[in-house]
């Protein structure tokens, strides 16, 4: 019986030139990098993104792809994608899933656990 599992891990980084304070806006880059270490072939769908600031607003972003792609990995294979966020606060949390579906048609959930939208250089 096959096993899927596809790993995520993120890495962020404040957009300076897409942050404006002073109307309440602050962007971050996320780096999401994608390995299968399932033992079946198995492509990613779709997303699912929650993204919430530190007033508590909370953004839901679902959709087909990512930055236009629906990769296809194979076991041991990864795939790399940067994206951006904004928010209304200097800090805030993102997180979600991704759809994912092996080679056999069994669909499957890759968990991106919560992450911090934060320029390291504002936290005390």
């Amino acid at each position: 019986m096959a096993h899927p599992h596809f790993h995520c891990s993120v890495a962020v980084e404040p957009l300076a030139d897409q942050t404006f304070p002073e109307r309440n806006e602050f962007a971050f880059s996320y780096t999401i990098t994608i390995e299968n270490r399932g033992d079946v072939t198995a492509q990613l769908i779709g997303r699912h993104w929650t993204i919430v600031d530190a007033n508590g607003k909370v953004q839901e972003v679902h959709g087909l792809a990512v930055v236009g792609h629906q990769p296809l990995l194979q076991p041991g294979e990864r795939f790399q994608y940067s994206s951006w966020a904004q928010i209304a606060t200097r800090h805030g949390t993102m997180g979600g899933r991704f759809l994912c579906v092996t080679e056999h048609a069994e669909v499957f959930h890759a968990e991106v656990p919560e992450f911090l939208l934060a320029d390291s250089g504002s936290l005390h």
